[in-house]
């Protein structure tokens, strides 16, 4: 199987892929799965310093991982990003729309700058950073490229957990920015191609850094079954092993008896 997949995966040696959320978890696992697969990413955070060390331990890989800094909350950052991107490969090839956060409040106990700070990352910074990928890829004449956003099983049904209300609120917008753009793509005779994957529960730093409690989040993940980051990036793998006349709309992954 492994080698069904290098074969097809080919067609994507040597491609350029920008990745956001690129640090950790289900980010640096999409890093690590194209770069073996001898792509050059490109992987984007805050946290620069964890993707140049992923990036050192995957030297030995066909292809290679670039670290930048950047804040996806300011426009500026993502232009930088995107514009640095063009000038140094002259092209993008793969866009995976990664970055996500969310606070742990109630809608009725939320902040206003904590909502704008999810809109901000989760889908104004999707948006702009999908705007910038097709702008590269038609001026580079790549008519086949792929995008892919990292969504959640958020975006199809609301949990009965006040604090991730919001949050589902950003992904039920994602949800219809792939459909909205799927559509522009279409109407535009383009085949640049737009995807996303809905995970359920993924073991990852995210709800660490949503509740601020180490050793809360452990417990959590220990009660339940749940899925690794590695497994959203054979989602990714999948997605990319499509032929050109398939279109992957919304792969939804969650654990086994997983209840909603």
């Amino acid at each position: 199987r492994v080698c069904n997949i290098r074969s097809i995966m080919d067609r994507w040696n040597g491609r350029v892929a920008v990745v956001t959320g690129a640090s950790v978890g289900i980010g640096a696992a999409i890093c690590r799965a194209l770069v073996e697969h001898g792509m050059k990413v490109v992987g984007a955070a805050r946290d620069v310093q964890k993707i140049a060390d992923l990036s050192s331990e995957l030297s030995g890989q066909p292809g290679s991982l670039q670290a930048v800094e950047c804040d996806l909350r300011h426009d500026k950052d993502v232009m930088r990003l995107f514009a640095d991107v063009q000038h140094q490969y002259g092209r993008i090839d793969v866009c995976i729309n990664n970055a996500g956060l969310s606070h742990n409040h109630s809608l009725l106990e939320g902040k206003p700058e904590e909502w704008r700070e999810m809109l901000d990352v989760n889908v104004v910074a999707l948006c702009l950073c999908t705007r910038e990928t097709i702008r590269i890829m038609r001026e580079a004449n790549v008519d086949h490229g792929q995008i892919i956003h990292i969504s959640s099983m958020s975006g199809h049904r609301v949990q009965q957990s006040a604090p991730g209300h919001f949050y589902a609120c950003t992904k039920h917008a994602v949800k219809a920015l792939t459909e909205g753009m799927r559509q522009e793509l279409r109407d535009a005779k383009s085949n640049i191609r737009v995807a996303a994957i809905s995970p359920g529960d993924v073991e990852t730093e995210f709800l660490v850094r949503m509740t601020g409690d180490k050793a809360a989040a452990k417990k959590t993940y220990a009660s339940m079954n749940h899925l690794q980051a590695s497994d959203i990036a054979e989602s990714v793998l999948y997605i990319l092993q499509q032929p050109p006349h398939v279109q992957i709309h919304d792969v939804l992954i969650r654990p086994t008896e997983q209840q909603d």
